[in-house]
């Protein structure tokens, strides 16, 4: 699932904690998709939950990585 993290309302990091609780989605693949790529905030979201954090504009090497992983 790719889940930006500067939604209105509520932000990437409370949707993937959120799906992280409910059982139907605990093993879900969380990707963030995001403008936002220091250390930190990689470090938010893998406390998040996030299994990947991907930084807008997207690499697309990296995705297809990140794709193969999952096959």
């Amino acid at each position: 699932m790719f889940i930006d993290i500067g939604m209105p309302g509520m932000n990437g990091y409370e949707v993937c904690g959120r799906l992280r609780k409910l059982i139907h989605t605990q093993d879900v693949v969380c990707v963030a998709l995001t403008g936002f790529g220091t250390e930190e905030d990689r470090e938010r979201s893998r406390d998040a939950g996030f299994d990947h954090h991907l930084v807008k504009p997207l690499e697309l090497a990296a995705l297809r990585d990140i794709l193969l992983q999952q096959a």
